[in-house]
């Protein structure tokens, strides 16, 4: 399966417009393939905020390691979750 340019650098704009301290699940920065935005994160460069990204329930994909990033940027957990009602961010003009 090809990926259009267009839409990886979609993705990994959304993904790095991302503020400090918030998150947004797979779902938010596409909603038609959040799988697609899982294989864009583990094919890009360390300077994308992987971390800022998690699933639509608030758990992490890459455990303590994006754990303890979350933290470090005050994200709002609840245990081992992040609270969404308190750090999602989703504010992307429509392209």
């Amino acid at each position: 399966m090809t990926t259009a340019p267009g839409r990886v650098e979609r993705i990994l704009d959304r993904i790095r417009s991302i503020p400090e301290g918030s998150v947004s699940a797979y779902s938010d920065i596409d909603p038609q393939a959040p799988r697609l935005v899982g294989r864009v994160l583990a094919t890009t460069p360390e300077d994308v905020p992987w971390h800022r990204v998690v699933r639509a329930d608030g758990t992490v994909a890459k455990g303590e390691r994006q754990r303890a990033r979350l933290r470090r940027e005050r994200v709002p957990m609840r245990g081992d979750r992040v609270d969404l009602a308190r750090a999602r961010f989703a504010d992307w003009d429509d392209d």
